[in-house]
């Protein structure tokens, strides 16, 4: 059921409501997943992918058969990692075996935990896990010995993290701190990956031998996360964003979100972003080097809606106050660009660094290496894809203009989207003007037929004129009415006579 405040919100936004629109109804899978071919325990395994995320479900089941099931199998596996990790009602001399043994527990089809708390989200999956581990036991071995290795690493970072008393209760400290846990809950996941789609033959192998691209792509998906989260987590008593950034700006961590230190948080905040724009780029160079479709959407949507999110959340004070996330029109918009071509994912990137700039602040005593981080996600963007072409020079005029004007002249494809946009917004006119228009016609149409028949309208108006606005219900309101519609007969016979 569509809310009003939602109905509300489209009827402004209707090139939203069109992606959205556009989505549901034109979007096809590259691949389609055939649930006919499937045993109990895998179609019981993709239930409970749906029911842990589904927003990575949807893109999982669209990849190529070859690695449809490892690949959803390395969700689960993590995805119960992740559940014992942030269980707080799990002692840690239980909890800490539990993950340091994890990718044991993986091939053990007897195997299952029902140890969380009755509020765990995710417990179901762990109650039911043998059904995981016989699936993937069913895999090739080196998916598996992939899929086992990097649980374990991961397992023992978040093991040697949980036992930490002074991290559990006063946080992350160090930007070395920070950036070694999110290399343990998302860089590895980006090294398993990678190693899953070169094994596959669906992508570079040369990304082998570039670690610090892998680790890009998972370093800017969990720091885009970690800032956006920074209000649920605070109330959750969960503190990721480092000591050495936050205690330049206040002296308790809380006090961000206190009204008076709003510049502050703002501040504290542009750094955090900061922090994650430098690795744009490098998640731009790993995705040019993903060769399958699907693969590739598997990995660019993510990738786009983590930029778009760090756009929302920068010099956004709303973030302090409640949850944000960019909007359910304009994540459809980036899943559409993004299923295509890296052309078109370099030009989101590009839309929304450019969008960064432009709320960028001279007061911010980041505004220079922010400015510096935009700039270096548009240079890379130009080294693959060139916007002066010849049609663009011959342009010179206008962009010149545009530059003295102190804005980037647009690219082919950004003109393109805003001639686009143009044309969705004369669309809906154009049908509210058919539709309008369509009504009256009727209206008139019925009115005549009336009219024809013997309507008498003269009466009905007559009738308004003396205030009887409803039907006659008293035999006093009938007999005024036949009175005043005797008189107009008596008046019409006398005038024909």
């Amino acid at each position: 059921m569509v809310s009003a405040k939602s109905a509300l919100y489209y009827a402004t936004h209707v090139n939203e409501l069109r992606a959205i629109i556009q989505w549901t109804t034109w979007h096809n899978p590259v691949h389609e997943r055939n649930e006919a071919k499937e045993c109990e325990t895998l179609k019981e395994c993709f239930r409970l992918l749906n029911l842990t995320s589904r927003s990575f479900a949807a893109v999982i089941k669209e990849l190529h058969p070859e690695l449809l099931v490892p690949v959803c199998l390395f969700y689960l596996a993590l995805r119960g990692l992740d559940t014992i990790e942030d269980d707080m009602t799990i002692d840690i001399e239980v909890k800490e075996p539990l993950l340091r043994q994890f990718d044991v527990h993986l091939e053990d089809e007897s195997w299952t935990f029902d140890g969380n708390g009755p509020n765990e989200k995710d417990r179901e999956l762990l109650v039911k896990f043998d059904v995981v581990a016989k699936e993937f036991n069913k895999v090739k071995e080196t998916y598996r010995a992939i899929i086992k290795d990097i649980t374990k690493r991961m397992g023992n970072g978040m093991a040697d993290y949980a036992k930490n008393q002074d991290h559990n209760a006063n946080g992350v400290k160090t930007i070395k701190e920070y950036e070694l846990y999110c290399h343990y809950v998302a860089g590895l996941v980006g090294e398993g990956c990678t190693r899953l789609f070169v094994e596959a033959k669906l992508a570079n192998p040369a990304l082998l031998n570039r670690p610090e691209l892998m680790e890009s792509m998972g370093q800017f998906l969990q720091q885009t996360n970690i800032i956006r989260d920074i209000r649920e987590d605070h109330e959750d008593r969960r503190y990721f964003w480092p000591k050495e950034v936050w205690s330049k700006y206040v002296t308790e961590f809380g006090d961000l979100f206190l009204p008076e230190n709003k510049q502050k948080a703002l501040n504290c905040q542009s750094e955090m972003i900061l922090m994650a724009l430098k690795r744009a780029d490098e998640c731009l160079f790993y995705m040019a080097g993903v060769k399958e479709q699907s693969v590739f959407n598997f990995v660019a949507i993510p990738q786009s809606m983590a930029i778009a999110t760090l756009e929302l959340c920068f010099q956004n004070y709303d973030m302090f106050d409640r949850n944000i996330k960019i909007t359910k029109g304009t994540a459809c918009s980036l899943m559409m660009e993004s299923t295509q071509n890296l052309q078109l994912v370099c030009d989101v990137f590009r839309r929304y660094a450019r969008k960064i700039h432009r709320k960028n602040s001279p007061r911010d005593p980041h505004f220079l290496e922010i400015s510096i981080a935009c700039g270096k996600i548009e240079r890379f963007i130009e080294t693959i894809f060139p916007t002066q072409t010849a049609k663009t020079l011959s342009a010179g005029s206008s962009a010149t203009s545009t530059a003295v004007a102190g804005r980037p002249p647009l690219s082919e494809a950004e003109a393109e989207k805003r001639k686009e946009d143009e044309e969705a917004k004369w669309d809906v006119i154009y049908i509210m003007v058919a539709v309008f228009g369509t009504l009256g016609l009727i209206s008139i149409l019925m009115i005549g037929a009336a009219w024809f028949f013997g309507a008498r309208f003269d009466l009905a108006f007559g009738a308004l004129k003396n205030g009887n606005f409803l039907p006659p219900k008293t035999p006093q309101e009938v007999s005024s009415v036949a009175s005043v519609v005797s008189s107009k007969y008596e008046g019409a016979v006398h005038s024909e006579l």
